[in-house]
């Protein structure tokens, strides 16, 4: 071993590093993908060591590199770069604790658990949708804060994906929009090992990946993925490259360095055992009987390598300074965005709407998004080819488009899946409030990355119009029933269904606060009454939605209620009306609007009592979609007055009566 690690380069002492760590921590933890590691360690070696621009001493600068293992199966080769590299959240104890309960290097990378991990992976293709909003984020912080004399944001995003990154569909909907752009800052590795867990990929994939990706736009790179020279040589052309993404397609032996696995579907996601781990450190010329072992000329590569990277963030930071005495505004909104500051005064910039004039929420939300882009610069977004119908295009903040990245309306095409990547890859960027728009049912699309993006707690927003069976003539297939249980289901999941337009202002500034996760706002396709909300109505203040959910009515304040009458969104009017209508009766009754379920319970329980008193068990929930959930808040005794089955197409006002969303059904269920 001393006179391998003598007569070996450091470059391939690292390689070969991540390979026994590698097989170590799978070995340790008897469950891993050995493989992907393995087979890629050339290539992060190469990257890692001499085109990769970071600090370890500060994971969050700026003007990073961002690296993207889309592959996030093959998780100990991030763990093992980290380590190398000198981030303190992966210390060979933790690198030991591999696949461990509380450990900072869980299964697959999460980027909320170990600082480094740029992006949460592990569902395959979600990576390369959230490296093209990472490259979109730098080219529109280039464009708007780069002068002549100092550039603000000049960085790479680097993503490894793999066989099965780029069968998954959200890839082609993610590199397709990619290459339009001309995102020249984005290169993808591809692991082309032509192996899956079932066997080689010759049982069911065999797309022509070069002709693929130069049909996408892109600059197409093909190597042995193995070959240093070639590696490096590749990596230079793809940064040289101006006007196009580019992928390095590189062929890889798969577990290479294994005497009998290399090669093989094992080595995919099968502990390798012990024997075969002696036979294959032995064979790369480490002891068998050590672990965990990282040699002196590895350790003083990396050495050297802090130091540049230090050098490289200290004349950033340099320069950021001066550039800040010439920029002081666009310093400061850079930095506003970054710590995501919002305006002190942003409540006071949403729009009031009057009494009297029905509206869609959609409509009311995009004057919403209207007032709320001069105020906050580094909101940006738009939908997946539906921004006439989802109201959210603000034309005079201009189009993000290879000819304009300063722009802030992005036009995903239709890409529901591909569009909630995007988002996600904005988000983790940081510095961005990221917003996707399409109809509510199409989230049936993207809850892959609405999921990731709550167990990663990073702040995207959605907008999805047409809520309910009142779209209509559009008939079931357009009809979302389900979708609000679903997307409720989500843990760290806001969902916000304002009831007017003036609860709609208020959602989106909820959104706006709401820094810990993704937000769903569920507007109208159709017009709905904007309430009279002075004091002489009894109508209670929109600004209540920040709360989740709030006492709207009552027939006789400071009366206990004998029934209450809950509701969301649209079917408020109907809760409403009936309501009233029992008030007129002698009733005591009580409308609650209940906007949003999560915003409701993080209030306190003394808050909660208020709205809706335990001793009340008479409620009604009533509300356009499936029931699933409601028991919380109507119990045993309650009655739900909702939609349990698909939809049908007519006139929205038909489908009401089909369906009981009606003040007569309310009413008969209150009584």
């Amino acid at each position: 071993m001393a006179d391998t690690f003598q007569t070996a380069s450091a470059e391939v002492l690292t390689a070969n590093t991540i390979r026994t760590l590698t097989l170590d921590a799978v070995e340790a933890a008897k469950s891993g993908h050995p493989g992907l590691p393995m087979g890629c360690a050339e290539f992060a070696t190469v990257l890692w060591t001499k085109f990769l621009k970071i600090d370890p001493t500060n994971p969050k600068w700026p003007n990073r590199d961002r690296f993207v293992l889309s592959a996030g199966h093959g998780s100990m080769l991030v763990y093992s770069l980290l380590h190398l590299a000198g981030f303190e959240s992966v210390p060979l104890e933790e690198i030991k604790k591999f696949r461990q309960l509380h450990s900072r290097t869980p299964g697959h990378p999460e980027s909320f658990e170990t600082e480094g991990v740029e992006v949460t992976t592990g569902p395959l293709g979600a990576g390369t949708a959230n490296s093209v909003g990472l490259a979109m984020g730098q080219k529109h912080n280039a464009a708007v804060y780069n002068d002549a004399s100092f550039k603000v944001s000049d960085h790479k995003v680097y993503t490894i994906v793999s066989d099965g990154d780029l069968q998954e569909g959200v890839s082609h909907e993610a590199a397709a929009l990619a290459g339009h752009l001309g995102l020249d800052n984005l290169i993808w590795f591809y692991d082309d090992n032509n192996v899956s867990i079932e066997g080689h990929n010759d049982i069911a994939y065999s797309d022509i990946v070069p002709l693929r990706f130069k049909g996408y736009n892109w600059h197409v790179i093909e190597i042995d993925g193995n070959d240093w020279a070639q590696i490096d040589k590749a990596l230079t052309e793809a940064n040289a490259t101006v006007g196009k993404p580019t992928i390095i397609i590189g062929k890889t032996v798969i577990g290479k360095g294994s005497p009998k696995m290399a090669g093989t579907h094992k080595a995919h996601s099968d502990a390798f055992g012990p024997e075969e781990v002696a036979a294959t450190k032995k064979n790369l010329g480490f002891d068998p009987e050590q672990f965990f072992v990282v040699p002196d000329k590895v350790k003083a590569l990396f050495a050297e390598k802090r130091q540049v990277w230090a050098a490289q963030r200290a004349e950033w930071e340099k320069g950021f300074g001066e550039y800040a005495k010439r920029n002081a505004e666009k310093a400061k909104t850079f930095q506003d965005a970054l710590a995501k500051n919002l305006p002190a005064d942003l409540e006071a910039a949403l729009p009031k709407f009057p009494a009297g004039k029905p509206a869609a929420t959609r409509n009311a939300g995009g004057d919403v998004l209207a007032a709320l882009f001069p105020k906050v610069p580094w909101l940006i977004g738009g939908s997946a080819d539906l921004a006439p119908s989802t109201k959210t295009l603000v034309k005079a903040f201009g189009s993000f488009q290879k000819t304009s990245y300063e722009g802030r309306n992005l036009h995903f095409g239709i890409r529901e899946h591909g569009m909630g990547g995007i988002v996600a890859g904005l988000a983790y960027y940081g510095g961005f409030l990221p917003y996707g728009s399409t109809f509510f049912v199409f989230t049936d699309y993207m809850r892959p990355p609405i999921r990731l993006s709550a167990l990663s707690k990073i702040q995207s927003l959605f907008v999805f119009t047409h809520d309910s069976v009142f779209v209509g003539e559009d008939g079931p297939t357009h009809e979302p029933v389900e979708h609000l249980a679903t997307l409720r289901a989500i843990p760290n999941s806001t969902v916000i269904r304002p009831a007017d337009a003036n609860e709609t202002s208020y959602a989106w500034l909820a959104a706006l606060q709401n820094k810990t996760g993704p937000t769903s706002i569920i507007l109208s396709r159709q017009n709905l009454p904007v309430y009279d909300r002075s004091e002489a109505t009894g109508i209670a203040c929109a600004s209540n939605v920040l709360k989740g959910g709030y006492v709207f009515w009552e027939s006789k304040k400071g009366n206990t209620p004998e029934v209450i009458l809950i509701a969301t969104g649209s079917e408020l009017e109907q809760a409403f009306e009936a309501g009233k209508k029992l008030g007129e009766e002698g009733k005591a009754v009580r409308v609650v609007s209940l906007p949003s379920w999560e915003l409701f319970e993080k209030q306190g329980e003394a808050y909660k009592e208020s709205v809706l008193p335990k001793a009340v068990t008479k409620r009604v929930a009533v509300e356009a979609g499936i029931k699933l959930g409601w028991e919380r808040y109507i119990g045993d005794a309650g009655k739900f007055v909702g939609v349990e089955r698909f939809g049908a197409s007519g006139p929205a006002p038909q489908i009401a009566k089909e369906l009981g969303l009606t003040t007569e059904n309310v009413l008969a269920h209150a009584r």
